[in-house]
């Protein structure tokens, strides 16, 4: 299936999905023209129900939110509704499953596959699940006491689940068998001169990772069959996780910028921060993965090959595979000294640039036209936002 091309446009359908119940709009909906207009933006059809129900309710309980910080939350908010539904798919099979994080009953195999990055991987994903559902749980709840609608993408789940032994047969909003993994977060994060907020593009560390459609989790028992194969499912497991990762530590801060209550900053910024934690694990986690040359998936014939990330055309300080910290490089300005960051952390166009990364990650194949009007509506609204 083609993927979306996502295009910062509300649709008149994704105006129409909000109204028709996607979500319950509000009685007392603030009207989302007015807030437009405000802003000097005019003409844009965005549902008038997705967001705050009156500014009086809005400041209910502590602290007081704007119409542009419930945009960001809500955004947010469906972010990690959307990471939790993935890494749930991980943990199933490769993680632990416990009263924490439920639902499965693993896949020893495939478990193995991915324990050679490290012998704790299971433990690591377990984690890393349970923190995506807490940040779910905690930003809708935080929507609510401020009278504002959380975000239920609940209408959305309607992908299959991996056929193997030990995933749940559930609908899911993800799909982990068809990805296109964007690994030049590796040579980014490692080069001192480059930074994405100058323009600048990086090399993919695993260039054929970055075409064509590859699983990161065995889609049946059979997959388990062929060694070479099974591991190559684990390490792309190991480099789309530190993909989505890395997503999430730029994104926090960027939206950050947009914030104007000193509460919702706090709770970005808190919540930002473990996605840097998480990321930080699974950069170092990536390097461990088994150099394997030319393994051809079965099913698809799509050919991967995960090279010696020691050796030429990388290799040297900079490139070893243990390094977890990022190298200095320009920050602001390059007449400014380089500097350890996060990066990119320039705010224009965030959340909708964020949706299409992880459109082109190949998540989102076979979502229904219902889901990118949705989804789209979510992160213009998010970007529109600014500091009052």
């Amino acid at each position: 299936m083609t993927k979306e091309n996502l295009v910062p446009t509300a649709s008149p359908e994704a105006t129409q999905l909000a109204r028709e119940g996607a979500e319950s709009p509000s009685r007392n909906g603030v009207k989302r023209r007015s807030f437009l207009k405000g802003l000097g933006v005019a003409g844009a059809a965005l549902s008038a129900g997705s967001l705050l129900t009156t500014t009086a309710e809005a400041s209910q309980g502590s602290g007081i939110i704007t119409v542009g910080d419930v945009a960001i939350l809500r955004f947010l908010a469906a972010a990690e509704i959307l990471e939790t539904d993935l890494w749930q798919q991980y943990n199933e099979l490769g993680g632990i499953q416990d009263s924490e994080v439920p639902g499965g009953s693993g896949s020893p195999a495939y478990a193995a596959a991915i324990s050679f990055l490290d012998a704790d991987m299971s433990q690591y994903i377990h984690d890393n699940t349970e923190d995506e559902m807490t940040h779910e749980v905690f930003i809708n709840a935080y929507l609510m006491s401020k009278g504002a609608e959380p975000v239920s993408l609940d209408t959305f789940r309607t992908l299959p689940s991996s056929k193997a032994t030990g995933a749940q047969q559930i609908g899911r909003l993800t799909n982990l068998m068809q990805l296109t993994v964007d690994t030049t977060w590796w040579t980014r994060y490692r080069s001192r001169t480059g930074n994405p907020d100058f323009g600048d593009t990086f090399a993919q560390a695993i260039p054929t990772l970055a075409v064509g459609q590859h699983t990161a989790i065995p889609r049946t028992d059979a997959d388990l069959e062929r060694k070479n194969f099974l591991q190559a499912i684990g390490n792309t497991a190991g480099f789309h996780f530190a993909t989505i990762e890395q997503g999430g530590s730029s994104l926090y801060p960027k939206l950050a910028q947009r914030v104007t209550s000193l509460e919702v900053l706090r709770i970005v910024l808190s919540i930002g921060g473990t996605e840097i934690m998480h990321f930080q694990t699974w950069s170092d986690k990536a390097g461990n993965a088994k150099v394997l040359h030319d393994v051809v998936d079965p099913v698809t014939g799509v050919h991967v090959t995960f090279p010696n990330l020691n050796a030429s055309p990388f290799g040297g300080e900079d490139f070893q595979t243990n390094l977890i910290m990022p190298e200095p490089t320009a920050f602001i300005s390059r007449k400014l000294p380089a500097c350890s960051i996060i990066r990119p952390t320039q705010t224009k166009g965030a959340a909708m640039g964020a949706l299409n990364a992880l459109t082109a990650d190949g998540l989102f194949i076979g979502q229904s036209k219902e889901f990118f009007n949705f989804m789209r509506t979510l992160a213009i609204e998010a970007d529109l936002a600014v500091r009052e």
